[in-house]
Parts: C-alpha cells; structure tokens; sequence
C-alpha cells in the first residue's frame, strides 16, 4: 500500500506538470499573437501600398518559419514542457528571452558572422 507521502509526492507532480503546461501554454498564445501581428502590419502595409504582394508572401514566410521554431521549442508534451517552462521562466528573468521574429528572418544565417 502506497504511504501518504507517495500520494502527495504524485499530487504534487501533477499539480506542477499542469502549471507548466499552462505556462508554456500561455507563452506560446502570448508569442504567436506577436507574431500575428507581423502578418497583420504586412497587409496594412500591402492596403496603403507600401509592399507588393510578392513582399506579402515574404512577411508570410516569416511568419511561418518563425511559428514553427515556437511550436518546436514549446515542445508537444511530456518532459518537453517541463524543460520549456523552466527555459522561459529562466530566460525571462535573465532578459534573453528569443526574438521569434528574427528566428524565423530566412535570411539571418546570411547576416550572423561564422564562428
């Protein structure tokens, strides 16, 4: 039979592995709206003329590559989670939390110096 301290222990486990996955959850919601937000400058801008529809695509592309870094690094389950709300909350208290945008820029490997 198991003790009373194994029921907590097991609890507990729960109780911070659902914290987690609302935090990384929350994060991903948070990130996704600004990059959403991307999206929705490039079509204003496309509207009042400022870019063509082929510069459009583009904002869209980066958009796309960028959401998809975001659902690798918030992982799908699992101890993923447990590992993604640790590194946001460590990155956000540090101040180098990534900049989805420019992750998902496709031409940044050609701007970043080789080491």
């Amino acid at each position: 039979m198991a003790s009373a301290s194994e029921y907590s222990g097991v609890a507990d486990a729960r109780a911070r592995r659902k914290a987690d996955t609302e935090a990384v959850f929350a994060y991903h919601q948070e990130q996704l709206r600004l990059l959403q937000e991307h999206v929705r400058e490039g079509f204003g801008r496309l509207d009042g003329g400022e870019i063509d529809s082929f510069d459009l695509d583009h904002v869209i592309y980066r958009y796309t590559r960028a959401a998809k870094e975001l659902w690798k690094f918030c992982g799908n389950g699992g101890s993923r989670i447990e590992w993604a709300a640790a590194a946001i909350e460590s990155r956000r208290q540090s101040g180098t939390e990534p900049d989805w945008w420019e992750i998902g820029d496709p031409d940044r490997r050609r701007r970043v110096p080789h080491a």
